[in-house]
């Protein structure tokens, strides 16, 4: 039986270039983005972020003259996500942070807008990492349900399932997101026909309180 000092030669293992067989290609990437996991933050050149005020809300509460009270620049949340593909390309992933401002409207806890996924075969995952609060899903049948929300706590959202997140505690919420990139935001639906059940502070306890 012959033998070969080349791993690639008769070995099947893949042959492997040398310097100076190799081309001139560069094999860089542009630089990572970085996750700090007590906080939630993301660092780097491509994250984006984005801020949502008690103005940009109209609508989103029972108590709409509750609303009004607060300063229309008051921050309820932001976002920050970082985005490696176009949005609608299908196979490719989004991450984000989403940090909640603790605080009342009403009975109501501030919360995020909500929405479906514009494309909705589309799940995602929640990774708490800071705060207390609960994250609120409708099927298409519009049953609504909740999940308490602490650090550790991984929540998957199933395909066609509206979602939104209401912070329930005294500081602020931050949980890490990964959805698909092709997902998309069905924001319209919620502001038209809204969730099935509030979550709201009753007895001092979140309670999901159904529409009438």
């Amino acid at each position: 039986m012959s033998t070969s000092s080349n791993p690639g030669s008769g070995s099947g293992f893949p042959r492997v270039k040398d310097d100076s067989e190799r081309n001139d290609v560069s094999t860089t990437r542009d630089a990572p983005i970085t996750v700090h996991l007590k906080t939630g933050e993301l660092s780097g050149e491509r994250v984006k972020s984005t801020i949502r005020t008690i103005g940009d809300l109209g609508g989103i509460f029972r108590d709409e003259k509750a609303r009004q009270v607060f300063d229309s620049n008051a921050i309820v949340y932001r976002v920050q996500a970082f985005f490696p593909v176009g949005e609608g390309v299908e196979g490719g992933l989004f991450w984000g942070t989403t940090f909640i401002e603790p605080g009342m409207v009403g009975d109501e806890y501030f919360m995020t807008k909500g929405h479906y996924h514009s494309n909705r075969g589309r799940g995602e995952y929640y990774m708490t990492v800071r705060g207390s609060g609960a994250l609120i899903l409708m099927d298409e049948s519009r049953r609504t349900v909740f999940e308490p929300m602490h650090p550790g706590t991984l929540h998957y959202i199933p395909f066609h399932t509206a979602h939104r997140v209401a912070n329930t505690g005294e500081s602020v919420l931050a949980f890490l997101a990964c959805w698909p990139s092709d997902s998309g935001h069905d924001y319209e639906s919620i502001a038209r026909e809204g969730f099935s059940a509030r979550l709201r502070k009753v007895g001092g306890i979140p309670t999901l309180v159904e529409e009438s």
